[in-house]
Formats: structure tokens, C-alpha cells, sequence
């Protein structure tokens, strides 16, 4: 057929099909036309991609138009309760083992940073300054729910039973540790805690907890939650976004907590995004409830986790959650923060705005606060540390060959082959090798 004969065979299948639509047009509206023109509107759009109203003057829309969404704080810095309808009523029992977790993971963070520093361990990152969105997280989660966290948020892991041996086996990867030596140094996982082990790559945790919060919402009576933590550097990985989308279109039972500290590796917040932080994608860029809270304040960070789940919940929807505090350690092991950072700014958020003085100070006001208890406790936990490190350090590696397992239910063929390569290589020279420290 030549190509006249395909235009006018195409154009006349075009006009029939005009035809037929002026019919329908003209003749009697289908129901579902007519309940479509009902809303339409000359003042308001119902567009199938947006529905807002319609103006005749052209402008540019800018940030600065709009408000920046307000931080939700219950404490001040000096320990006091402003509204007394947002004290959380915590009995002084939680409130001490809030503390008293605080002052563990501040503890153990000292000890094993220094520990990397001497050569015992290969790698290692705090959390000072993101105590409290960690332990008010947790305190407000049920065991049930399932938690993706990044690389930093042992405090949850603390406040759900993780053990001291448990860490410490873990950062020195040897026959104890529940990863098998397989993971870098704090990338911790507890099938028992609910808590899926970390992975190194930036976001990747994201769409998976999304996809878990998904899966949950398929089962019948589901009454569990995901959260996923993750920091404002990860929220500029190409995962992140789709972890967004894909929990707003598909109305996932997920958290997205953000841990907001100001710094991605050296790279400062306002070099790092534009917009308002974290908190400013989730109701406009991707139409999900938001909530934005101090991440000093321990009482915020419950009060509002318990908001996000009952809302996750009860909607099948996510929340995007951030929270705004303050790195006042390196980001690892590998970094130097005075390059990029005054000590002076350090100073102000490790003592005035940290978020174990805030609390400290709320239990004096109560009465709830004993100073030679606080010592006498960091003086066990510090004991208790080092011991443990004698301990894990002397434990032998997990056999060698494992390097091979655990990921497939039989073995690949390319993996028996590199295991056996690897097997010759150490027979020829065992010498090298301190195979006395692997398990036999």
C-alpha cells in the first residue's frame, strides 16, 4: 500500500471516529459524562494530573511564598514544659531508662571510637548529638514493627534490648557476631529486634522498607508498622525519591524518618539542598502527612512518633517525619570535621542544645535526677565496655570459606570455583595468613 493510500486509509478512520464522537455528543451524554461535567468547573481545574483553581494572572511561584512547616517542640533547652497538654505524662521509670540509654550509647560511642583510633577496630561512627530521636523513636514503636534503619541509630537497637557483647562482637566481625563477620563495623541487624541489618550504599533501605510496609498492608488485620531511617544526605539519592513516590501512590503503612543533622559527610544542609529541609517534599512534592520536630527533644520525637504510627495505621498511609538536630561528632572514623566546622558551633550543641543535658535538666525540675547515681552508672557501663572489648577482641573469625555462603540456598557454580581458587591460594601460602585466628 503506498503511503497516500495508508494516509487517506488513516485519516478516514479518524473522521469516522470524529463521527461517532459528535453523535455521542450531540445525541443523549453517556451517565458517566455527565457525572464527569458536574464537576467541572470555570474557576477550578479537575485535571486528571491536578486539581487546583484556576487565576488569570500569570506569576512565577517562588519558596519564599510559603511558610516554612514549624518544628513541633515540647521541652526547651532548659528542660521546661511550655504547654503542659504536650507533656507526654512518661512515668519516671521510662524517663530513667531514656536516660540511662542515652548515657549508654554516649558511653560505648566513646570507647569504641577510641578503640578505632588505636587500631583494634577498622571503622566506626557515632551519635552524639541524635540521642533523642533515636530513644524517642524507639520508646514509641511496639516490637512488632519493623525498622530499616542507616547507620545511625544503635540508640534504637539500645532501647530494644541489643546487648553490649552484641555490638562490640559485631565491630570486631568475629565468631559471635550475628552478621559472621560479613558487614562493616556498626552495620548491626537482629532478626529477634526487628531490625533489618544495614546495608553501606546511601538510600538502599528505603524502597525495601517501603516494599515491607506494603507487603504488611496486604495482611489481614495488620497491625505493625515500617519505619525507615534514613539521613537528609541519603534524601538526595535517586532511591529515596522513589521510596516517596512508591509509599504515597501505593499507601504504605511506613515512617520515613529522616534524621536532619546538618551535614552529609562535610557537605553542609544548604549546600546540599534548596527548599525547606526534608519535611517541605512530603505534603506538596508528594502529597504525604508530614511531621517535623526537634530532634533534641526526646518528649517531641515520642509525642510525634506516636502521632505518625497511629496515623500509618489507621490510614494506610506514610508520614514523611524529620528530624532537626545536630551532629556534634565526625561523621566516622574516616572524617575530619574541623576542616569544615568551627568548634566554637560544635561547643553551643554539645552542651546547651544536647539533647541528654535537655533531659538531664527536665529530671532535676522533677526531682528524678541523682548526680552519684549518673556517675556510678557510667562508671559500671565504661567497665562493662572495656571488658567486653578484652573479650571479642581474643574471639576468633568465622571460618574464612563463609565469605562464599549465605546468599544463595545452593551455592553458583562461579562461587565453587573462586572458594576452591582461594583454597589453593592459602595452601600455597599459608605463611601469609594468620589462620590460627579463623575459626577451623
Amino acid at each position: 500500500m503506498s503511503f497516500l493510500r495508508k494516509s487517506a486509509s488513516f485519516f478516514g478512520a479518524v473522521a469516522r471516529r470524529q463521527r461517532h464522537l459528535k453523535v455521542q455528543i450531540g445525541g443523549s451524554v453517556p451517565m458517566a459524562a455527565r457525572d464527569f461535567s458536574s464537576e467541572l468547573s470555570n474557576d477550578y481545574a479537575n485535571f486528571p494530573g491536578a486539581k487546583a483553581p484556576f487565576v488569570n494572572e500569570l506569576k512565577l511561584i517562588f519558596p519564599e511564598d510559603y511558610s516554612p512547616i514549624p518544628i513541633y517542640r515540647v521541652m526547651d533547652r532548659n528542660g521546661y514544659i511550655a504547654d503542659e497538654s504536650q507533656d507526654p505524662q512518661l512515668s519516671r521509670e521510662v524517663v530513667e531508662k531514656m536516660f540511662r540509654d542515652m548515657l549508654l550509647l554516649n558511653t560505648m560511642d566513646k570507647i569504641l571510637y577510641e578503640s578505632q583510633r588505636q587500631g583494634r577496630i577498622s571503622f566506626y561512627m557515632t551519635n552524639f548529638g541524635e540521642e533523642a530521636s533515636h530513644i524517642g523513636s524507639a520508646a514509641a514503636l511496639e516490637m512488632r514493627d519493623l525498622i530499616y534503619g542507616q547507620y545511625r541509630e544503635a540508640g534504637v537497637l539500645v532501647w530494644r534490648g541489643f546487648r553490649i557483647d552484641q555490638f562490640i562482637d559485631q565491630c570486631f566481625g568475629n565468631s559471635d557476631d550475628l552478621g559472621r563477620g560479613k558487614q562493616m563495623p556498626v552495620h548491626y541487624g537482629s532478626r529477634e529486634l526487628n531490625f533489618v541489618t544495614i546495608s553501606s550504599p546511601l538510600s538502599t533501605q528505603m524502597p525495601q522498607a517501603v516494599g515491607a510496609a506494603y507487603a504488611m498492608k496486604m495482611k489481614p488485620n495488620n497491625d505493625a508498622c515500617v519505619v525507615c531511617y534514613f539521613g537528609e544526605g541519603a534524601a538526595s539519592e535517586g532511591d529515596a525519591h522513589a521510596a516517596f513516590n512508591f509509599a504515597a501512590t501505593l499507601g504504605c503503612p511506613v515512617i520515613l524518618f529522616c534524621r536532619n543533622n546538618g551535614f552529609a559527610i562535610s557537605t553542609p544542609s544548604h549546600e546540599q539542598y534548596k527548599g525547606d529541609g526534608i519535611a517541605g517534599r512530603g505534603p506538596m512534592g508528594y502529597g504525604i502527612a508530614t511531621i517535623r520536630v526537634d530532634g533534641t527533644d526526646v518528649f517531641a520525637v515520642y509525642n510525634a512518633m506516636k502521632k505518625a504510627r497511629e496515623y500509618v495505621l489507621k490510614e494506610n498511609k506514610p508520614v514523611v517525619f524529620e528530624a532537626l538536630a545536630y551532629r556534634v561528632s565526625h561523621h566516622s572514623t574516616s572524617d575530619d570535621s574541623t576542616a569544615y566546622r568551627s568548634a566554637d558551633e560544635v561547643e553551643v550543641w554539645n552542651s546547651v542544645e544536647h539533647p541528654i543535658s535537655k533531659l538531664k535538666r527536665y529530671m532535676v525540675h522533677k526531682g528524678w535526677f541523682d548526680e552519684t547515681e549518673e556517675a556510678q552508672f557510667i562508671k559500671d557501663v565504661r567497665k562493662k565496655i572495656l571488658k567486653q572489648i578484652a573479650v571479642s577482641e581474643k574471639k576468633l573469625k568465622p571460618n574464612w570459606r563463609e565469605m562464599f555462603e549465605g546468599v544463595y540456598a545452593e551455592m553458583p557454580e562461579h562461587l565453587v570455583e573462586q572458594r576452591k581458587e582461594l583454597e589453593k591460594h592459602i595452601e600455597a601460602h599459608k605463611e601469609h595468613y594468620n589462620l590460627k585466628n579463623f575459626e577451623p
